[in-house]
Formats: structure tokens, sequence, C-alpha cells
């Protein structure tokens, strides 16, 4: 890292532009913030469309280039004169949403569909973590259990993204679960539907490894789709496999139009569908299957009130064993290697070391 820079960052000015420059020192604006120095910020796929396209919807530009990073850990460097909760010193995951805490879908406990939501490193303004000093509210940083390093760390927030998704579904004790993807979230929403108690998971790949991962990490049954298979073939074969009448079940985690309508169409009736992953904005899929069965189908999206508790919960009891999911750690200079890393499919999660802490 550059040390003539007293706060180096990470800013992207447009699809394949990126370059560490200084950004300013945070200062605690509110009595109940800290000041983390960052040590590690993973990389998850929204992290390399941007690289790629320079954002999703809002777009970065030159005269806007934004700070990266969403997913990171850290230790409280200052702390704000009313903070309670933490110390100097103290190890924390980072909840990298602000939302207003004012608007209704706050005060109904709905917090991450707040319209006012900051999110880091969302264009046009709301910057990321990818630098060495970050100012959070203390309600949003999550101390480590002891034994939990800060790689591992990094690795509540998605975690906490299969949480959520896992208690959209309700699962519950002796449940059947498919999961499309295997992906970093597809892998911890199988691990975590596990650790609450489903009785059977199935994750379905395009990619081998992956699935043998799968197996390994969350001792899931697997499913590998032939390069010519249907969404009805898909389904099929899985039912014919695993399920009488079908999934309790589903967790979809990639956004492909053929997983969908499998998914749809793998479920029992009256089952239900939880669409996790991002994919095109508009698609195709089966919707009298949906009707006919009264199928219960939801959105997810990213994290809510008490989510991140109950991540940190299965962690640190070891229920889900993220350190696994680590396959690459890249120094803060290489930070686009990193993402071109991701971008090949290499390995699992990769991450970006940014302090010496």
């Amino acid at each position: 890292m550059d040390s003539s820079f007293e706060n180096p960052a990470v800013y992207l000015s447009g699809p394949g532009q990126a370059s560490i420059k200084e950004s300013p020192l945070p200062n605690i604006t509110d009595s109940h913030s800290v000041i983390l120095k960052i040590a590690y910020v993973g990389v998850c796929g929204s992290d390399v469309h941007f690289w790629k396209h320079g954002g999703i919807i809002n777009k970065v530009s030159e005269a806007n280039p934004l700070i990266m990073g969403h997913e990171a850990s850290g230790v409280v460097h200052s702390i704000g004169s009313a903070v309670t909760t933490l110390k100097v010193g103290d190890r924390v995951a980072i909840e990298p949403g602000r939302p207003c805490r004012r608007c209704k879908p706050c005060k109904a406990g709905r917090y991450n569909l707040c319209p006012s939501m900051k999110f880091a490193a969302d264009p046009p303004d709301s910057h990321g973590t990818l630098r060495k000093f970050y100012e959070i509210p203390e309600d949003f940083c999550y101390v480590l259990p002891p034994d939990m390093g800060l790689d591992e760390g990094v690795l509540v927030e998605p975690t906490a993204v299969a949480v959520h998704a896992c208690r959209l579904a309700e699962v519950k004790v002796g449940i059947d679960v498919v999961i499309f993807g295997a992906g970093t979230v597809g892998l911890l929403c199988a691990a975590v539907a596990k650790a609450m108690g489903a009785r059977k998971v199935v994750s379905v790949d395009v990619n081998e490894s992956r699935l043998e991962f799968a197996r390994g990490f969350a001792s899931t049954d697997t499913f590998l789709p032939g390069s010519g298979d249907t969404a009805g073939t898909i389904a099929t074969q899985l039912n014919t496999a695993y399920f009488t009448k079908g999934a309790d079940l589903v967790l979809e985690a990639t956004g492909v139009e053929s997983c969908i309508g499998a998914g749809i169409q793998v479920l029992k009736r009256g089952g239900t569908y939880v669409q996790v992953g991002l994919g095109k904005q508009r698609i195709q899929f089966p919707i009298v299957s949906l009707s006919e069965k009264e199928i219960n189908m939801k959105g997810c999206f990213r994290y809510n009130a008490g989510d991140y508790d109950l991540a940190l919960h299965l962690l640190g009891g070891g229920k889900v064993r993220v350190k696994d999911l680590i396959t690459s750690v890249k120094v803060f200079e290489d930070v686009t290697e990193a993402w071109e890393t991701t971008a090949r499919g290499e390995g699992i999660k990769t991450l970006i070391r940014v302090g010496g802490v």
C-alpha cells in the first residue's frame, strides 16, 4: 500500500478503469458512529459487473468516480462520544447499508427496503469500503467471536444474505430444498438451510467442481444438468432422483431463466420459491405452473433485522464454516486482478487484504 496516502482508496471511474488514490480521512460525524481500519474486502458478482460495465443501473464516470467494496471486516480505530457497544481494537464485520430509520419500511422492521438506503459502493455518491479508514454507525458493526479471523469476518455479509433467504422461505425441520447455483451465496444457502433443519438439500449447478465442493461444504446432494437439458427436463430428473411429489422449497441463486423455470416446475403443490440471485431484467417463466400449484413466490433483497445476528450465531457455533470458501487473497495493489479472478470463475471467494491488522 502506498505509504504517501493517509487514506488510500480504490476508485472506479468507468468499465475497466480503476485507480488507487487518496480519499478524505473520515471524521466522526455522529456521536454513535465509529471509524474502522479496514482489514479485508471481499469480491462478489456485483463488483465484477461494475468492473466490466461501470455499474448496474446507475453508472460511475470520470466526473463521479466511486470507491468500491461492500463485503468487509475491520478493527475499530476510534469511537464517537455516545458509543457504548464497541471499543477501540474490537474486530468487527460490517453491515454495509445505512437506512434512514424513519420511513415506513424502516419502522416496520424491513429497513432493507428503505427508499433512502445508502449502500456501500452504490453510484453516484455512496462510497464503499475499499479504503484504509471507513466511518460507520456502531449498530452496523458486529463484533467477531475470538476464534474467528478477520478474513472470515468478510463472509458474514454473504452469510446474512443466505440467512435472509432462508428466513423468508421459513426453512424448518424436515423440509426438502433445491438450491440452484453453487457460487458463494448458493453454497451458503445450502449450509444455512441444513443448519436450520432442512432434511434434504440438493445443489444444482453446471460446474461439477463446484458441486463436488458443495458435497463437502454443506453435505448436500447434487445434480449436474446436461448441456441440452430444458427447464422441464431438469425438473423431471430432479423429482425422479430425489422427490416423489416435488420439493418443499426452491432457493434460486443464479438468475438464469432455465433455472427459474426448473425451480417452479420442481416444486410440490403449495411449495415456496425464493428468488435470491439477480439476472436479466425480463425473463419468461411458467406462470401457469405457478398459479396451478399455488406456489408462494418471493423476492429477496440483501438482509434485514436479525439476519447478521443469526449469521454470526451460525458461524460462531461452527454450524457454517466459511473459512473453506476463501480460495484466494490478493493485496490491495492487485485489486483488479482480484476482480478478474472472480470474473474467470476461479475458486469460490477472493478477498482483498487492505490493512496490516
